[in-house]
């Protein structure tokens, strides 16, 4: 009987000792500089740390592109050769992704840090992908690193629970006036899923440039893409690589919205097809950026069978739910005749099965049912106009959300016609308020929108990018009464470790505390 005492004893003891070879460090949930900031932090003190031997559980083949994309993350700056695995529950040092029923909120997730495992939990692949983007940014901001770096890689532990505000938080790239590669066009994507936006808006026509390949009308690329602003080179995606960047945005949970911009803004296909214009000439490429000077004929019947074209091309290569007609700046369509189209060019792209979105200029004419107006004007009588038509408001007012906007009159890049935006104008407004006699109701999301007229690279997109998507994202997805300038420039600053990491050529704004801890 002494004998089992004794064994007992000694084994107890082992096991004690044995524990304690594992390092409890202490880590604080809520010091961690999160954007945008989640709904709910429990922080329990301690941390969890990721090592050789971490693994990515999924519990649904439908999270594995989800899994890779996390994998992608941790990989390169730990030098750590992360499997990913299948399995319904979560054992030490393993990273589990799962869905749960008992999360209300599409793209909603639950993140819980032990010091022994992580569990990722979501209403949806979406709340998924957002409770993987929230660990990342609790890593160190190392890990956005290409290269192998020997630091701990501890992440504090605790519950974070989160759920987005508008269901539409997305950005807009225009690649017409500059051509931008596909990998430029990832690197944007990249930005925007880092941030939970999940709606990524793809200016491909303008004046300037005709940037996708059409198969049934080849010389809006032979011609229409041969050039850019300013006379460089231009450039088009053909069809496969415009699938591979839907196909990369998906996997990042974000839906490709195209815009086909008409019946303005259409020198490229005029110059492209002279049937097209009421002379049947065609028009001289243009560089320069003056808008409104040109239209599509509006009493041609070949002006609406190259549109029904061109949407079912795009369309076939495009499954989210949005189509942009653009709608804008028609300065020399008669107000008839502009109303005419809108009305016909919608029923085109509803027969292809979208719902239509422009911009809300395009409230002049009679909205389709779950048409969506972009508000951008500085004045407000077109979005009124939309919403005495019951159509849903995406909010992009330009002296707020326009990221080519210059942030001060001594910018390099951007432009002025809307004032200049620091970075505390762009975080300071409400989607739901800044428009006079709106609900919650009306308001789809927002939209932050980059036109490209000054922008020839990826630098320059940086540039105008950073440090203010940050603040849309916060706007678009945390609650408004969380939503507070003197706390969140606290947090931006504390992302600079993470903008050098990846090394973004960001805007140092002295709105924002960069220097202090």
């Amino acid at each position: 009987m002494h004998y089992i005492k004794k064994t007992l004893l000694l084994l107890g003891i082992t096991s004690t000792a044995l524990m304690s070879c594992k390092e409890r460090v202490p880590m604080d949930l809520n010091n961690a500089s999160l954007i945008p900031i989640p709904n709910e932090i429990n922080a329990d003190g301690f941390s969890f740390q990721l090592n050789k031997n971490t693994q990515i559980v999924v519990s649904e083949p439908s999270l594995k592109n989800t899994a890779k994309v996390l994998q992608g993350i941790l990989q390169p700056a730990t030098g750590f050769d992360i499997q990913i695995v299948e399995g319904k529950n979560a054992e030490s040092n393993q990273i589990l992704l799962s869905l749960s029923n008992e999360l209300s909120k599409n793209d909603s997730y639950q993140l819980k840090i032990t010091e022994d495992k992580i569990i990722i939990q979501g209403k949806d692949i979406g709340g998924v992908f957002y409770g993987a983007q929230t660990l990342r940014q609790l890593l160190p901001a190392s890990i956005e690193k290409k290269q192998v770096q020997n630091i701990d890689w501890r992440v504090a532990s605790g519950t974070i629970k989160d759920a987005p505000r508008y269901e539409y938080r997305g950005a807009m790239l225009d690649v017409a006036r500059h051509f931008f590669s596909v990998e430029e066009v990832k690197q944007f994507i990249d930005y925007l899923a880092m941030y939970k936006m999940n709606y990524f808006h793809i200016h491909l026509t303008d004046d300037q440039g005709w940037r996708l390949e059409i198969k049934s009308w080849p010389n809006l690329t032979k011609i229409g893409a041969e050039t850019e602003v300013g006379g460089g080179e231009g450039g088009f995606y053909t069809q496969e690589e415009y699938k591979d960047i839907v196909k990369y945005a998906l996997d990042r949970n974000i839906t490709v919205v195209p815009e086909f911009d008409m019946p303005g803004h259409t020198n490229a296909a005029l110059a492209s097809y002279g049937e097209l214009n009421p002379d049947n000439k065609p028009k001289k490429i243009y560089t320069g950026t003056k808008v409104g000077f040109s239209t599509f004929t509006v009493d041609k019947d070949l002006t609406y069978k190259f549109i029904d074209d061109v949407v079912r091309e795009m369309v076939a290569l495009t499954p989210g739910e949005y189509f942009h007609i653009g709608g804008d700046e028609t300065h020399v369509t008669g107000k008839e005749d502009y109303i005419k189209f809108i009305n016909r060019a919608q029923k085109i792209i509803t027969s292809h099965g979208k719902r239509v979105v422009g911009w809300a200029d395009i409230a002049e004419a009679n909205l389709e049912p779950n048409t969506v107006a972009q508000f951008w004007k500085v004045k407000t009588h077109s979005a009124k106009l939309a919403l005495d038509q019951k159509a849903k408001l995406l909010m992009s007012p330009a002296a707020k959300a326009y990221m080519d906007i210059q942030y001060d009159s001594i910018s390099p890049l951007g432009l002025h016609w809307a004032g200049y935006t620091e970075v505390d104008d762009a975080y300071q407004w409400d989607p739901d308020t800044f428009l006079p006699n709106t609900s919650p109701s009306d308001i789809l999301g927002i939209e932050a929108p980059l036109w490209s007229e000054t922008v020839k690279d990826i630098k320059d997109i940086q540039y105008l990018t950073f440090p203010r998507l940050p603040g849309y994202a916060e706007i678009g997805w945390s609650k408004k009464s969380q939503q507070d300038w003197n706390t969140y420039k606290i947090r931006l600053a504390n992302q600079k470790a993470r903008f050098e990491a990846m090394g973004l050529n960001y805007y140092q704004s002295p709105k924002v505390p960069w220097n202090k801890e």
